[in-house]
C-alpha cells in the first residue's frame, strides 16, 4: 500500500559545492528530502532516525512500505554503531566500503534508524558511499540518512539530476547536481545475519569479487513467500511503462531496441555499449531506458546481455523491469 501523496513544493537546484552541502545538509537535519549523487545512482536523502522524514521518502516515491531502506553513513566507525558486524560483516565492509556495497546486519542495541526505515525488522541495512558529494553530506548531517534511489518507486532509477527532476519536481525540497553517476546501478546488497552470508541483490560489487574475500559461494536469496529485507527485492522493479521483451535478436515492428554489442542500426535505438563492455552498459542502463520509453514504445526490446560481472546486476535489472505488473 502507497502513503498519501505530499504536499506540492517548489524543488531547488543545488550545485556540488561547500554552500549547496550546507544547505542539503540543513534540510535534511531539518526533515527535508534532498536527492544526492553517489557513485550507482542519485539516492533521494532523508533523516534515517525520523520516521516522519523517512515517511516523506515513501510518500514522494510511492513505495510499498514494507520495503526496507539503506541508511547511509560516512564511515565504518559510524555504521557499527548501528549494526552489529560479525567477522564476515567486517571484513566485507573493510575491503568495499566506501564503495557500492550494502550489508544487511542485526540492529544493535543502540541503532537510531527508525522502524519505518527498517520495516519493522530486526536487521539494519547499512552502506558507506564513495561518491565525495554524499560522503560530505553525511558528515555535514551527523546521523544516519536513508537513500533509496531517487525515483518513484518501479520507475526506472535515476543517474543525472535531470532524471529525478523529472520523477520527483515538486515533491521533494532540493537535488544536488553532481552530474551523471559512475557506477550506474545499485549497491550489492549482502545479509550477514545467520552464518554464511546471503546475496540480497547483485550490484556494483560483482558477486566474484565477495566470493574471493569470504573463500566461499554467496547463498542466493529466495524471495516466493517472504517480505523483502532489503530494498530492490520486489518482483516488479525498475519498470519503465513500456513492456520489457528480454534476450531478443532485433526489434519487432513497432519496438524500441536496446542493444549491447554489435547488433541492428534501426529507428528507435540506443545501444548500451557497442564495444560489448558491462561496465559502460551498467553506466548507460537506466538513462537508456528513460530515453527509450519517452519515446512511448508500447514494447522494449533488450537484446542478450552476459550474465558475469555486472551483466548479474544488469540482467537482475532488467528481469524486474520485465516482471509481470
Amino acid at each position: 500500500m502507497s502513503q498519501a501523496l505530499p504536499a506540492p513544493r517548489p524543488t531547488k537546484l543545488l550545485s556540488a559545492d561547500a554552500a549547496g552541502i550546507a544547505e542539503a545538509a540543513a534540510l535534511l537535519r531539518d526533515g527535508g528530502l534532498v536527492a544526492m549523487p553517489t557513485e550507482t545512482v542519485y539516492g533521494l536523502a532523508a533523516d534515517a532516525t525520523s520516521g516522519t522524514a523517512v515517511a516523506g521518502i515513501y510518500a514522494a516515491k510511492e513505495r510499498p512500505s514494507f520495503n526496507p531502506l539503506i541508511s547511509h553513513l560516512p564511515d565504518l566507525a559510524s555504521a557499527r554503531r548501528q549494526g552489529l558486524f560479525d567477522a564476515n560483516a567486517l571484513a566485507l565492509a573493510q575491503a568495499f566500503w566506501p564503495g557500492p556495497l550494502t550489508l544487511v546486519v542485526p540492529a544493535s542495541s543502540g541503532c537510531t534508524v527508525s522502524e519505518l526505515a527498517r520495516a519493522g525488522l530486526p536487521s539494519v541495512a547499512l552502506r558507506v558511499p564513495a561518491h565525495p558529494v554524499a560522503h560530505a553530506v553525511l558528515e555535514a548531517a551527523g546521523r544516519p540518512i536513508a537513500a533509496p534511489s531517487a525515483n518513484r518507486s518501479g520507475r526506472i532509477s535515476a543517474t543525472s539530476a535531470q532524471h529525478v527532476l523529472a520523477d520527483l519536481d515538486g515533491r521533494i525540497d532540493a537535488i544536488i547536481d553532481a552530474g551523471a553517476t559512475e557506477v550506474g546501478v545499485e549497491s550489492t546488497i549482502v545479509a550477514c545475519l545467520d552464518g554464511a552470508p546471503r546475496l540480497l541483490r547483485p550490484g556494483g560489487v560483482p558477486r566474484a569479487a565477495i566470493e574471493h574475500l569470504i573463500g566461499r559461494p554467496l547463498v542466493l536469496a529466495g524471495e516466493a513467500g517472504n517480505a523483502p529485507i532489503a530494498a530492490g527485492m520486489l518482483s516488479s522493479h525498475y519498470a519503465p511503462a513500456a513492456r520489457v521483451r528480454l534476450d531478443a535478436d532485433a526489434p519487432e515492428d513497432g519496438e524500441a531496441w536496446l542493444g549491447f554489442g554489435p547488433g541492428p542500426d534501426v529507428p528507435a535505438s540506443l545501444n548500451l555499449s557497442p564495444a560489448g563492455d558491462l561496465r559502460e552498459a551498467a553506466s548507460n542502463l537506466f538513462g537508456y531506458m528513460r530515453r527509450l520509453d519517452e519515446m512511448g514504445p508500447r514494447t522494449i526490446a533488450v537484446a542478450r546481455i552476459p550474465e558475469h560481472g555486472l551483466g548479474e546486476a544488469i540482467n537482475d535489472r532488467l528481469r524486474r523491469a520485465a516482471a509481470p505488473r
